[in-house]
């Protein structure tokens, strides 16, 4: 079995254990999930970001990483948020060459471990559904001073392995986020 079948099984294992229990979603540390992501797709822990949609707000908000949690959010009417556009088209995108694309920086300039921050280069970004309703959005990134620098560019394959999980991620958010 691949690594990302197992990944899946095992989110799908937590998120029904979670339908059945009572108070069971505090137990599920969603950093611990992109940490299991991350390594899935050969990144940094830091270059996963899960981030929810807010129904009454009308915005995204960072559930992961946690130093983002508390930065902002990103509104769906914003134009130049990938993350947005994603959620509002319920459409995956690669995007290898996202440094040159039109967008706000405000969220790459947070320093989350001790290293510099770095650029975004490259970027994955997939709906995250509950019974085909877009509840949240996924980003993997590769990060780095250039393009040449930040690894690999993303493949089908990646993204493949990336909307694998979206439907877990979706019953896991909906336990955890609860919105």
């Amino acid at each position: 079995m691949s690594t990302t079948l197992r990944l899946v099984s095992e989110m799908e294992r937590i998120a029904n254990a979670l339908g059945t229990e009572q108070g069971g979603a505090s137990q599920v540390s969603l950093s611990s999930v992109a940490e299991k992501i991350a390594k899935n797709l050969g990144v940094k822990n830091d270059e996963v970001a899960i981030l929810a949609v807010s129904t009454r707000w009308r915005h995204l908000y960072f559930l992961v990483p946690e130093a983002l949690k508390k930065v902002g959010f990103v509104p769906l009417s914003d134009n130049t948020a990938l993350a947005a556009r994603t959620a509002r088209d319920s459409r995956p995108e690669i995007q290898n060459n996202f440094a040159a694309a039109r967008h706000a920086t405000v969220f790459e300039g947070v320093k989350i471990t001790v290293e510099p921050a770095e650029v975004i280069q490259k970027m994955i970004s997939a709906p995250i559904l509950l019974d085909g309703k877009v509840i949240g959005v996924i980003q993997v990134s590769r990060k780095g001073p250039n393009a040449a620098s930040s690894g690999p560019d993303f493949t089908a394959d990646d993204l493949g392995k990336i909307l694998a999980l979206s439907k877990p991620l979706g019953k896991l958010l909906h336990h955890v986020a609860g919105e």
